[in-house]
C-alpha cells in the first residue's frame, strides 16, 4: 500500500470520443405579393438538440427571388450563430435549390450578391446540404413567410447583403 494510505488505482483507459458536431434541418421559403411587391421570408429550424425555432424577416418590397435567398441568408446566418456545422436545407424554390448546386448559373445580376453571400456562408459550416420540396411539403415556412407580409414583422435581423 502507498504511503497515502489508499489502495492503489489503475489509470482510466485512454478514450477517444468524436463530439458530433451540432446539426440542424432548416426548412425556408420566400414570397412576394406582386413581382416585386410586399415581401417577406419565413425559416424553421429544428436543432439537434431537439430545440425548434420559427422565424420570419419582413423584407419591404422586393422580389419573389430575393425573398427565396432572404430565407436562405436568414436560416445560414442563424446556423452559422448558433454554432452549427451540419446544416440540411430544405427549399421548394427550384431555381434556388439549383443555383445553390452549381446546376444553374445565377444570371440575374441583383442574384449574384445573394448567392456569393450564400455561398461564403455554406463555407463556415462542416457540412451543408441543400434540398429541393414540394410546396406543400414546406408548410410551416410558407406560413412564417406569410405571416412576416402580414405582420410586417421580424423576428431575426435582415440579412447581410439584401438590396
Amino acid at each position: 500500500m502507498p504511503a497515502s494510505g489508499r489502495p492503489p488505482t489503475a489509470a482510466a483507459p485512454a478514450r477517444s470520443h468524436r463530439t458530433a458536431a451540432p446539426r440542424a434541418v432548416a426548412w425556408v421559403d420566400g414570397g412576394a405579393r406582386g413581382n416585386p411587391g410586399e415581401a417577406g421570408c419565413g425559416v424553421v429550424l429544428e436543432l439537434g438538440d431537439g430545440r425548434c425555432e420559427e422565424h420570419t424577416v419582413y423584407l419591404g418590397v422586393a422580389t419573389n427571388n430575393v425573398a427565396e435567398y432572404a430565407a436562405l441568408l436568414a436560416a445560414l446566418e442563424r446556423a452559422v450563430a448558433l454554432g452549427v456545422r451540419d446544416l440540411e436545407v430544405h427549399a421548394d424554390s427550384e431555381l434556388l435549390v439549383r443555383q445553390m448546386l452549381g446546376q444553374y448559373r445565377v444570371k440575374a445580376r441583383h442574384l449574384q450578391p445573394l448567392w456569393l453571400r450564400a455561398q461564403q456562408l455554406t463555407r463556415s459550416l462542416g457540412r451543408f446540404v441543400i434540398t429541393h420540396v414540394e410546396r406543400a411539403g414546406n408548410r410551416a415556412a410558407d406560413r412564417l413567410a406569410n405571416l412576416a407580409m402580414d405582420g410586417r414583422s421580424s423576428s431575426l435581423p435582415r440579412p447581410q447583403g439584401l438590396p
